[in-house]
């Protein structure tokens, strides 16, 4: 086989993009996949190559050709001018913020967002004397009025964690590159697959690769990707914190990267399989999935993305703290767990009320995320079914 040329890549469609980003085989003496490259030092050949900035690599915190191949894939996926890779999706978080932020700013922030988030923003932006305003995540271009002085930055979430609100994020977009602002997005929900985020008018991209990058539940990683205007600021902030992903997890993750889009596709087919099915339950009051038409930002998300993921939220009739344990507790398919985006089925019980601020989250029911994975829907409705009899049985 040729080398890509740039006019072939340039038109490539994003399964082949996958398959072939950031692969240099003949590099590797012909092998596919880049290897692990562990390491700290790189050693000059000469004297003169130690100080004139020839050598391609360095030192271990300034990358790797792993850590290369992993970030260029990334970016030609994302049509971004460049990515770092950060050893979790929450340290991409505060990577992308410390990028945008400095003492005496003012940022705004979706009430929707990863609870992490908040916390970042609440706890260590605050102590850094950087304040934070929450907006309603259906706001759109109204954030224009809540734009002050120093405001630097609006950070968005689409849909919201948890609660699944759908956010106009060209409008926010717009709105905030009036007054110069830089527009953050955590797009792990959709990926680039399904959400290009800097054709959205995004500046900085936040990807936990934890979920579907990885697709095993195996490894941590975060990416955050950057346009031409930004990504300069970006690289800089990322040497000055060397906050860098561990070898062997980028690996796993370019081997997931080459499957993402068939396991994503995958994903979306079981959930939405499920989602209609969860809608006709009685045990059921609301299901929140941006792709059904009965979702408030369902004309938001058929705009603006090309598919779903397998992680939505369902809201049960009222019923006591001991029936959701009790239902929880006898499903034998669905795990309890933290993550998402693995091959598994996780579900976890959530209240967005003690943190929300600028909207009201106070359901009639309650709430449960949903991980759909790839075990086969008629299994995983049995297992739900047997679950919902016990939760009826102790409401």
């Amino acid at each position: 086989m040729s080398k890509l040329s740039n006019e072939t890549r340039n038109v490539l469609r994003s399964r082949t993009k996958l398959v072939h980003a950031g692969r240099q085989p003949f590099d590797q003496h012909g092998f596919i996949n880049t290897p692990v490259y562990r390491g700290s030092t790189v050693l000059a050949p000469t004297y003169e190559s130690l100080f004139d900035h020839s050598l391609h690599f360095t030192y271990g915190t300034k990358g790797t050709p792993t850590t290369e191949a992993l970030e260029t894939a990334w970016s030609e996926l994302s049509g971004a001018a460049g990515t770092v890779l950060s050893p979790s999706g929450l340290a991409a978080i505060t990577l992308a913020m410390m990028t945008a932020v400095k003492a005496g700013d003012h940022i705004l922030v979706t009430d929707s967002a990863y609870r992490p988030t908040r916390v970042f923003c609440d706890r260590y932006l605050k102590k850094m004397g950087v304040s934070t305003t929450y907006f309603d995540p259906y706001l759109g271009a109204g954030v224009a009025d809540l734009i002050q002085p120093n405001t630097t930055a609006v950070v968005v979430e689409a849909p919201g964690s948890q609660s699944f609100e759908m956010q106009d994020v060209p409008a926010i977009a717009e709105a905030a590159h009036k007054r110069g602002l830089c527009v953050i997005m955590d797009n792990t929900w959709a990926t680039p697959l399904f959400f290009p985020p800097h054709e959205r008018g995004v500046d900085l991209a936040i990807e936990a690769g934890t979920k579907y990058l990885s697709g095993h539940s195996d490894l941590l990683l975060g990416l955050v990707s950057a346009n031409e205007d930004w990504w300069p600021r970006l690289r800089e902030t990322f040497d000055i914190f060397a906050m860098c992903a561990g070898p062997e997890d980028v690996f796993l993750a370019l081997r997931g990267l080459r499957t993402m889009e068939l396991r994503l596709k995958e994903a979306e087919k079981q959930a939405l399989d499920m989602a209609h099915w969860l809608e006709t339950r009685p045990e059921v009051q609301q299901v929140l999935h941006p792709a059904l038409p009965s979702h408030r930002g369902h004309d938001i998300w058929k705009r603006d993305f090309s598919g779903s993921s397998g992680l939505f939220s369902i809201i049960l009739q009222p019923g006591p703290e001991k029936a959701v344990a009790a239902m929880l507790n006898s499903l034998e398919l669905f795990g309890m767990g933290y993550s998402w985006g693995g091959f598994e089925s996780l579900v976890i019980p959530f209240d967005c009320s003690p943190y929300r601020s600028a909207t009201k989250w106070s359901p009639p029911g309650p709430a449960l995320r949903l991980q759909i994975g790839l075990e086969d829907t008629a299994d995983l409705k049995a297992d739900l079914d047997r679950g919902f009899e016990i939760y009826r049985r102790n409401c």
